[in-house]
């Protein structure tokens, strides 16, 4: 696996650990049912469970700190006591609450904590000096311990206060998490096995135009679906009907595929749809090739045709990375290809990293996540990173080093 040797601090290299104070940031950022108040999807709790437990196990006194939502003030919905309850229920460590960080109690709470307790911390978002990155609340957080992690890669594209202000005052590190996204990531970004295939899906281009830049300086071929196909095979002549197309994407979609032209890679667009009248998820489906559009058509999934020449070009893959779905994946009947996709990724004996919320969703629908490499938990940090942004988040952490 490639490591960016001492580019940023891991976990791993903090010494000894017990009865130290570690204030962790994880990305607790998970969806209620707003009904019953139960979470609905654990996957980003999982996700930090290996980092918590590990600090816990070695004696650490350990705060985990994290947003929830976009809450403009305090409130009961966007609360992250059903988080500290899920935790109390699958540790076994201690577990405590504290629902307002302003108070003195917070540090009395902290300097209370003994080896191998866990103290989660109210919404951070509650408090406007999260999103402001002010100076005085990166300091009230950082008194409440003696050293930072960070594993919330989640959030790495953000300036908070709990992501670039606290690393400047604590001795920081990357946790487990965190590491191993950035590993997978700097992986297929730098040191890919070849032949290495990008598939590209989503509704604009507009999106993910500076990922596709990217992607032709690194891929050996681009397969590209979802509603952002469209505009593609509009700028290539297709009548596409009434399907989502971008008019001010055309002239970008045209440049993309001449670039691919000239650099040899080859870029797999759909050669058949599934198309409907109306966007809903009963609405009556046929399949349609391409040039055989009707004008009341929408393009709504890539066909059986196209999912075939996608399966024929990855055989030989070793490397592949799936960021967005192939069509309206909300609607039952017109995920298909997205799911033949992901259950194509699984029987291949390539590396292959997934990342944006579709495509994990897809995997886990597919039930294949455990059949394949990487599942990112980015999201528009995952985008960003691939498209060679330097993140503020990671930014802070290798920052941390040279002081």
């Amino acid at each position: 696996m490639y490591k960016m040797a001492d580019a940023f601090r891991r976990m791993e290299e903090m010494g000894e650990i017990s009865n130290k104070r570690v204030l962790v940031r994880v990305d607790f950022n998970i969806p209620l049912d707003p009904a019953t108040g139960q979470i609905m999807d654990d996957s980003r709790i999982q996700g930090s469970l290996p980092t918590l437990v590990r600090l816990l196990e070695q004696g650490g006194r350990v705060i985990a700190i994290s947003h929830r939502g976009r809450p403009k003030e305090p409130n009961r919905k966007d609360s992250l006591r059903p988080v500290a309850d899920y935790l109390q229920d699958h540790l076994a460590f201690p577990v405590y609450f504290q629902p307002d960080i302003l108070s003195d109690q917070v540090r009395q709470d902290s300097q209370d904590l003994k080896p191998g307790e866990l103290l989660v911390l109210e919404n951070l978002r509650f408090h406007p000096g999260e999103k402001t990155n002010s100076r005085e609340f990166a300091q009230l957080l950082a008194s409440l311990a003696d050293v930072y992690v960070n594993d919330a890669f989640g959030t790495a594209h953000r300036e908070d206060a709990s992501i670039v202000g606290v690393p400047e005052l604590l001795p920081a590190y990357a946790g487990l998490l965190m590491a191993r996204e950035l590993d997978q990531l700097n992986q297929i970004l730098n040191h890919p096995e070849r032949p290495y295939w990008a598939i590209i899906g989503g509704a604009k281009v507009s999106d993910k135009v500076k990922l596709l830049g990217r992607l032709l300086e690194l891929v050996n071929g681009l397969v590209i679906g979802g509603g952002m196909a469209n505009t593609f095979l509009k700028a290539q002549g297709y009548d596409m009907g009434q399907s989502l197309v971008e008019p001010d994407a055309l002239n970008t979609a045209k440049e993309l595929l001449e670039r691919s032209q000239a650099q040899g890679i080859p870029v797999i667009l759909p050669t058949d749809l599934i198309v409907a009248e109306r966007f809903a998820a009963d609405a009556p489906l046929r399949q349609t090739k391409v040039e055989d559009i009707q004008a009341q058509d929408m393009a709504l999934d890539i066909g059986p045709m196209t999912i075939q020449t996608i399966t024929e070009v990855l055989s030989s893959a070793k490397t592949v990375l799936w960021n967005g779905p192939m069509g309206v994946f909300e609607f039952d009947r017109f995920a298909q290809g997205t799911l033949a996709v992901a259950r194509e990724l699984a029987r291949l004996s390539a590396a292959v990293v997934v990342g944006g919320g579709d495509s994990v969703a897809a995997v886990n629908k597919a039930g294949v996540k455990d059949k394949l490499t990487h599942i990112s938990t980015g999201g528009g940090a995952t985008l960003r990173y691939l498209e060679g942004e330097d993140l503020p988040g990671i930014r802070a952490l290798k920052d941390a080093v040279r002081k």
